[in-house]
């Protein structure tokens, strides 16, 4: 692989790694790229920043990539800041996937589209829908993946925002379209299955999925609710502990009959 010039690389990037462990990742990201290989570039996405010996970072969070250098400082924790080669930890984490995928799964056949999710193709007479709206005004996605997305677009200067993710009429319109689909391609007995996240700090008439369930009792009629879970999220699990915006996430059960 050729060796990139780290020059181009953003200073806020380059505070993550070794200059050498740096080198390979972009090296090997860039070939990806190059010739769609996809599938290890998003184990290599998997592997960009932790605190565990199997990742490329210095000490640094998992989920929301930020330095953990104060909790391990460069003097007290010199290893940390080693050089960390890529490939056998590439590998690893390649060997981690597959042992995850049983045959039967290797078996069946899958279609990816990359769509707006107002305007995607839903296959005529599905059986099942399961899908999770963005979370309004809960999370950054662009802040909280912003090394992940350097590597998947180094020229991206600026992140894309989706006003669905911001704005309350963006939301409800991405919903209705969506909503809409779901209930012309869905046959009889179907079932529509939306994963909500809820805000604590919001009045129960602002709360997404109350807004999801008006909507669909609007705009979808043949959508019946046949269930409501409220799922809590561990703090562990949750991408800013001790804070009070997504702590449980709703789960809206739906099924189209016929009327």
């Amino acid at each position: 692989m050729r060796s990139p010039d780290l020059r181009r690389v953003p200073r806020w990037v380059r505070q993550f790694f070794h200059p050498e462990t740096l080198r390979e990742a972009v090296a090997f990201a860039d070939v990806c790229r190059e010739t769609s290989q996809y599938f290890y570039l998003a184990c290599l996405l998997g592997i960009l920043h932790h605190q565990r010996p199997g990742f490329l970072s210095f000490p640094a969070s998992h989920l929301v990539p930020y330095l953990r250098n104060r909790s391990f400082p460069r003097d007290l924790f010199p290893d940390l800041y080693a050089y960390r080669a890529l490939q056998p930890r590439l590998i690893a984490k390649i060997e981690r996937t597959y042992k995850n995928a049983t045959m039967t799964m290797r078996e069946i056949t899958r279609k990816f589209v990359l769509a707006d999710a107002r305007h995607v193709a839903l296959p005529k007479g599905f059986d099942c829908l399961i899908t999770s709206p963005p979370y309004m005004n809960a999370l950054d996605y662009n802040r909280d993946n912003r090394l992940r997305l350097w590597f998947c677009d180094p020229q991206r200067t600026r992140p894309v925002e989706d006003p669905a993710t911001r704005r309350r009429r963006e939301f409800e319109a991405t919903m209705r379209q969506l909503v809409a689909s779901a209930e012309e391609h869905a046959r009889p007995g179907a079932a529509c299955i939306f994963v909500v996240g809820e805000e604590v700090r919001r009045s129960q008439e602002s709360h997404p999925a109350e807004i999801v369930d008006s909507i669909v009792r609007h705009v979808a009629p043949k959508l019946r609710l046949r269930g409501r879970l409220h799922d809590a999220i561990p703090d562990i699990r949750r991408a800013r502990r001790s804070y009070k915006t997504t702590k449980v996430e709703v789960v809206l059960i739906y099924k189209k009959v016929v009327r």
